[in-house]
């Protein structure tokens, strides 16, 4: 049903934090840069907090939902892992309320972007599964844990012709940041790989099922290039709609 409202309505989540360093109690956290990407494309962003017990009343009131991405991973367990790589850092609280209000809103229609760990938890939640350490299951791969700034591109990925990605960027080859050790493995029913990195590291996933569902593995809240931008507005025309 399309939004009344001037400015949807954007929920975006939070990162979690333990007492230290900020705050000797636990603290919720998110970069500027996500929320200001929201207004420059004419949405009014709110912080959605781990209440598990509020999604549902959260996504009565939103018209889209942003799954952001954080130093952590999902837990293996929710794909079917028997094994937990070293590597792996879970927050189970956070991570059960993004599960939930990511099928909530996918069951109601509401438009959902998943960037970067959002774009994983995105994967998992429509079936698929995820790779827990890039260097220790694709030989040759590339530093997805780009050592340059996020404000710079660490390479290019392969966007595919006629998904809605390709739709929205307007090309074929595409710069983005990397900050992951992860990645979408298995992919669920109807899920589309819209995007490759050289060393064949999945990218980006859609569903053509739903009004929006399209993760992606960078960060284009930064905006180091014009697709990035257009993957805002596009979403944010979705959540009008």
């Amino acid at each position: 049903m399309a939004t009344t409202r001037s400015r949807p309505l954007i929920g975006l989540t939070l990162d979690s934090e333990e007492p230290g360093n900020y705050s000797n109690m636990p603290w919720y956290a998110i970069r500027q840069n996500y929320m200001a990407s929201i207004v420059e494309a004419g949405g009014l962003p709110v912080a959605i907090s781990h209440e598990v017990d509020l999604a549902e009343a959260y996504l009565d009131e939103l018209d889209g939902i942003v799954v952001t991405g954080g130093a952590f991973d999902v837990d293996p367990g929710l794909f079917g892992a028997e094994s937990r790589h070293d590597t792996v850092t879970t927050k189970e609280r956070r991570t059960r309320f993004e599960w939930d209000v990511t099928d909530g809103a996918l069951k109601r229609d509401l438009p959902v972007f998943g960037i970067c760990g959002g774009q994983q938890l995105m994967n998992v939640v429509l079936g698929g599964t995820l790779i827990q350490h890039i260097p220790d299951a694709v030989t040759g791969c590339l530093e997805h844990e780009q050592p340059n700034p996020r404000t710079e591109a660490g390479h290019d990925v392969m966007v595919a012709r006629d998904s809605l990605l390709h739709h929205i960027v307007g090309t074929s080859t595409l710069p983005v940041n990397s900050a992951h050790h992860q990645a979408a493995d298995g992919i669920g029913d109807r899920v589309l790989v819209n995007a490759l990195a050289p060393d064949g590291v999945i990218e980006g996933i859609e569903h053509p099922g739903y009004k929006f569902c399209l993760g992606v593995q960078w960060h284009p809240e930064y905006h180091i290039s014009e697709g990035d931008r257009a993957l805002f507005n596009a979403f944010l025309s979705a959540c009008r709609a």
